[in-house]
């Protein structure tokens, strides 16, 4: 079964029998109307998820509820079909009787869609509200009424403050994907909304991870919610899993090579490539581009507009690599993706979890790879022990594996045309040849230039260099104690040579070291333990970074601010300061 907006994984038998939801095997079993039962059952949903089973009988009941499932899982239906249920006991106003809250645009249209289709036989009426859309279009379809808003904060609170929203009568509030909209910086306005709901609103809440923040929100706003936590899937001894992950470890330099040796071998129908920010996502679409990969770029620097042209290339097969950051990605559902590729190690193990949680759907194998550098070595092993799911080192295909998987391609290309069976006229040919050459000659000159108009010509490809993964930087090394460079030899960090960094600002305009080490982290890929020893004087500090990512901080940072102002950034100068 899987759920409308939401791909499922194919249900399995239940085995939550401490629970007693072993004997609810099908929507009829849950209490749901007939109306619904045979909406789900013509789309083709004929047993519930574990979410699902879980969910809709205490929500049914009224009680508020706290849900952590992974996405995919078929979350919408839990919210959404007990939502319709009481819609045929409420009578209709024109008021809303139910808001649901999401983050994105693409995830308020999805979900909208997905209760529209349940409840048709109900004439449920069902109203999205986001931004990028005129303002008008919503006023009109609220001034009529509306049974169900999906929305996001933002916008919902523009409503509410107009007076077009009106939350009276509403009888259960949604939060979904609520991480999500706490990490998109919509905690204040949730909370707004949420005060604006009358007393003893029914409050549901779904939600992939549980971070320690939501803990506020649950303990205010839900009374004494039916906790339920659906487990990721596990696979029986010996089965494929549903979603194979795999990280190289490869030096900056090499990763656009890397990632497109990757992108020939693993010969993905989509894939969504992760950035950290829109420049590296601009940077790398030109780039993929430029190498003959069909690589859309999508961030929050685009229009709706243009982003609405880009996701309608992407789903209709025009092009089949989307390079995004987080933020921009929040939301999207493409059901023929079958890559998440992580060009960067995501900072938390949340973002790894909600990256790859976009593929693996539906019983269909989904393939996450990550790209590492090699001081990202921890990072890695940080996700692996928080998701408890391995993450298998590979080495990046060489030119030998490259060329393998090109020839495979020309083999498959091969036999699906003898299969065909259309060759007759191309006989003369052959047999013209043969009276000259061997046959097996013959054909080994069709396959070279069958070959080689296929892309697969031999070129003067190199391998690319493996990188080493650097020891852990509590580690010391032979050179002296962090700083202290042994006497006589260079400068020397745990993970090899530093630099100072000169960064013109000091004591006088109030920096301190958290500053500095905010700054840096936030604009360029290191993270807090690659920094070294700080110095802060009245006018200006020094920063130890490696020094083989001293050029690009400096970029980085002549680019930014510190604590809103703009200053002088270089490296530092021998004999001086």
């Amino acid at each position: 079964m899987s759920s409308a907006g939401e791909a499922a994984p194919t249900p399995e038998p239940s085995d939550d029998a401490s629970r007693g939801d072993a004997a609810i095997s099908s929507f009829a079993a849950l209490g749901l109307r007939p109306e619904l039962v045979r909406a789900l059952a013509g789309l083709g949903y004929e047993e519930p998820t574990p979410i699902q089973r879980e969910a809709i009988g205490p929500v049914l009941a009224g009680r508020d509820l706290l849900g952590q499932a992974a996405t995919g899982t078929g979350k919408t239906a839990a919210f959404a079909l007990p939502i319709l249920e009481r819609l045929t006991h409420a009578g209709r106003g024109g008021d809303p009787m139910a808001l649901v809250l999401v983050p994105t645009r693409e995830l308020a249209m999805q979900v909208s869609e997905a209760v529209h289709r349940y409840g048709r036989d109900l004439g449920a009426r069902v109203l999205p509200i986001y931004g990028g859309q005129p303002v008008g279009r919503q006023l009109g379809a609220l001034k009529r009424g509306v049974d169900i808003v999906v929305a996001t904060p933002g916008r919902a609170l523009d409503h509410i403050a107009r007076g077009t929203l009106k939350l009276d009568g509403l009888l259960l509030t949604v939060l979904d994907e609520a991480d999500e909209m706490l990490d998109m910086g919509f905690a204040d306005d949730i909370e707004s909304i949420l005060e604006g709901t009358p007393d003893g609103v029914q409050t549901v809440l779904f939600s992939a991870t549980m971070p320690p923040r939501l803990n506020k929100l649950t303990r205010r706003y839900l009374a004494d919610p039916v906790r339920i936590e659906i487990e990721r899937e596990t696979v029986a001894a010996g089965d494929a899993p549903r979603v194979r992950q795999t990280a190289y470890v490869v030096q900056r330099a090499h990763k656009p090579a890397a990632l497109g040796r990757v992108l020939d071998v693993e010969a993905p129908a989509a894939a969504l490539v992760f950035c950290r920010t829109r420049a590296e996502v601009d940077s790398l679409s030109e780039t993929l581009n430029g190498r003959g990969y069909r690589a859309e770029a999508l961030h929050g620097g685009l229009t709706q507009e243009q982003r609405d042209r880009v996701m309608a290339r992407v789903r209709g097969g025009t092009s089949d690599l989307l390079v995004a950051t987080d933020v921009a990605a929040r939301g999207l559902d493409i059901d023929q993706l079958t890559h998440v590729i992580n060009y960067d190690v995501p900072a938390a193990p949340d973002s790894y979890v909600h990256r790859i949680g976009r593929v693996g759907r539906a019983g269909r194998e989904g393939i996450a790879i990550t790209l590492a550098e090699p001081r990202e070595h921890r990072q890695l092993k940080t996700i692996e022990r928080v998701t408890k799911q391995k993450i298998t080192m590979e080495k990046v295909p060489s030119v030998a594996d490259l060329h393998a998987r090109r020839l495979e391609a020309t083999r498959a290309a091969l036999h699906e045309s003898l299969l065909e069976d259309e060759l007759g006229r191309f006989r003369v040919v052959v047999e013209t040849l043969t009276d000259e050459f061997d046959l097996m000659e013959v054909a080994l000159a069709a396959v070279k230039l069958a070959h080689e108009s296929r892309g697969g010509a031999d070129d003067e490809e190199q391998d690319i260099p493996e990188a080493a993964v650097r020891p852990d930087w509590k580690t010391k090394d032979k050179s002296g104690p962090y700083g202290k460079p042994a006497r006589g030899g260079p400068r020397r960090g745990p993970q090899g040579a530093v630099t100072r960094v000169f960064i013109g600002a000091g004591r006088a305009t109030g920096i301190r070291p958290q500053d500095l080490v905010g700054a840096i982290t936030g604009e360029s890929r290191l993270g807090g333990k690659d920094i070294g020893a700080i110095q802060i004087a009245d006018r200006f500090s020094l920063v130890e970074l490696p020094a083989d990512a001293a050029d690009e901080v400096i970029a980085a940072l002549r680019g930014s601010t510190i604590k809103g102002k703009k200053t002088t950034v270089r490296r530092e100068r021998f004999g001086g300061k």
